[in-house]
């Protein structure tokens, strides 16, 4: 039989994941699928319950769902229950399990390839739903200078309390701020293909700064 698998979040039309996904299993003559799944804040539960049924075999999630997903799960796991945000959904003996690969997927995509990272300072732009899965592979990479701004800076507030080390920047002062970073990392959603565009001008940062962009739709995030 068939496994069928997607992607939920919103917007969604811009992701690529079903084209990577459908690229493996078809190169390792895997019998699945993968697809957009059009889904609201409403039928959240509706998309768990076809998983339960396994119509669906597992779903990825991105934002805005990587949070408010946990309430539909029987238990989350690992990294997952670290950060508090979910981006795999699955079924394991009959219980819908929420992971977490974010964190590992940063740490093995970008962060083993910097040296000395205990020395590193490094910046989050943005407090949203991968912010927390940022914060945790820095700090699992050795990071231990780690600061966030946010345009409201209630959401940065919320994540200290989880993670006591952050160290919080005002979105006010970030220009003159910015020039202490080593790594600057953004995980808004600014710059999403047909989405609000990253206005903040790059100025003044360490001439050998580390760049890192969760928005991988464009390939190149305008600025």
């Amino acid at each position: 039989m068939k496994k069928k698998f997607g992607i939920i979040g919103s917007p969604i039309k811009h992701s690529l994941s079903p084209v990577l996904h459908n690229y493996w299993f078809e190169k390792y003559d895997i019998d699945a699928s993968y697809s957009i799944l059009e889904t609201n804040d409403g039928n959240l539960q509706d998309i768990i319950k076809k998983i339960r049924s396994k119509e669906l075999s597992g779903i990825n999630v991105t934002l805005p769902y990587k949070q408010k997903i946990i309430n539909q799960t029987d238990r989350i796991v690992n990294d997952a229950e670290l950060t508090g945000s979910v981006n795999t959904i699955l079924l394991d003996k009959d219980k819908i399990i929420g992971e977490n690969t974010d964190v590992f997927g940063l740490q093995a995509a970008y962060l083993k390839e910097i040296d000395n990272c205990r020395n590193k300072s490094a910046l989050i732009i943005g407090a949203g739903g991968v912010s927390p899965s940022v914060i945790l592979s820095l700090y699992k990479s050795g990071v231990r200078k780690i600061s966030i701004t946010n345009r409201t800076k209630e959401k940065c507030i919320f994540l200290k309390k989880k993670f006591t080390y952050l160290n919080i920047i005002s979105w006010d002062n970030l220009k003159n701020e910015i020039k202490n970073f080593d790594i600057i990392i953004n995980a808004t959603s600014l710059g999403l293909k047909d989405g609000d565009e990253f206005n903040f001008k790059f100025i003044n940062t360490k001439s050998d700064v580390i760049y890192i962009d969760t928005i991988y739709n464009p390939l190149e995030t305008k600025t």
